[in-house]
């Protein structure tokens, strides 16, 4: 679903990310992590297309995103750290706005948009206006839009940054759900309890090197835990 090969990143001398090269098969849920500047943003964006690469290229479900960006974007869901809604539209109402903007209109489009209301249990608060959501709510409302066209491939930056326990699994759970319906999903976090229990891969970066890439249940073999893999994998490239 993704190949990234000799993708590097520079915005000084200095690059944000090094030569990075990074399969994520079909079907899986990838964890990508590492310490703030780490480089998880910059190599996310730029699988959407929104950053250009220094050198290397990549690919997402075979398209060049540099050579077909457009395509790309149709097969992709998107949903950044900080998320942007027009809150003063109900949730049935921002919903119908972005499946106006992927031309899912209607009885296919409202038909959809009920599915993902009741999926995410927003279908009491549908008609509320989004400034009255929650924070967790409104990370709902914003992944359901994400997702409302089907996309292959989900990049989440930060999914569960601000949420409480129980929206984290909830959050966790739906991811789930769409890798059960053929969604392909990559996302960054820092909270590791969380990310052990919802992915099927990880990788881990630091300082713009890729210093691990593997299945979960081979990175548990090797370092017991995912907080062990992380902090002695991140304190080899800070020691040197």
């Amino acid at each position: 679903m993704i190949k990234i090969e000799n993708f590097t990143k520079k915005y000084t001398q200095i690059p944000a990310v090094d030569d990075l090269c990074l399969e994520v098969q079909k079907g899986s849920v990838f964890g990508f992590l590492g310490p703030n500047g780490a480089g998880k943003t910059t190599t996310l964006r730029t699988l959407i297309g929104l950053l250009r690469p220094t050198s290397g290229t990549v690919f997402i479900n075979g398209i060049n995103v540099l050579e077909n960006p457009a395509k790309v974007k149709s097969i992709v869901g998107y949903l950044p750290d900080e998320i942007f809604l027009y809150e003063y539209l109900t949730g049935r109402q921002f919903l119908n706005f972005v499946a106006d903007i992927h031309k899912l209109t209607g009885i296919p489009g409202q038909t959809r948009i009920e599915h993902l209301l009741n999926t995410f249990g927003l279908s009491d608060a549908a008609d509320e206006l989004i400034a009255n959501y929650s924070f967790g709510m409104k990370k709902k409302i914003a992944l359901a839009g994400t997702v409302i066209h089907n996309p292959l491939l989900l990049i989440l930056d930060e999914p569960f940054n601000g949420l409480d326990p129980q929206s984290s699994k909830d959050f966790g759970n739906l991811l789930r759900e769409m890798v059960n319906n053929d969604t392909t999903v990559i996302f960054s976090s820092h909270v590791l309890e969380v990310v052990q229990k919802t992915v099927t891969h990880i990788g881990i970066i630091n300082k713009g090197r890729l210093m691990l890439s593997s299945t979960l249940k081979e990175a548990l073999q090797k370092y017991d835990s995912l907080e062990n893999a992380f902090f002695t994998l991140t304190s080899q490239v800070a020691n040197q």
